[in-house]
């Protein structure tokens, strides 16, 4: 069994060892989401579109 202050020793040891990101790359992350965000958006959006043309053609077609 391990020892609890040890334990908090080691984990305060492996915290310090943590490396942030800068405040330059955390923008950059977070536009490179809302980016793929839109991509995807407009994809699905498209996908949606092209697919219902389709569904109503066939639907005209078999009345």
């Amino acid at each position: 069994m391990i020892n609890p202050l040890k334990f908090i020793q080691d984990v305060k040891q492996e915290a310090f060892k943590v490396t942030w990101p800068t405040g330059k790359e955390t923008v950059q992350g977070a536009l490179m989401v809302v980016a793929m965000a839109i991509v995807a958006a407009i994809f699905f959006l498209l996908l949606d579109q092209i697919l219902k043309f389709f569904l109503e053609l066939i639907l005209k077609v078999s009345i």
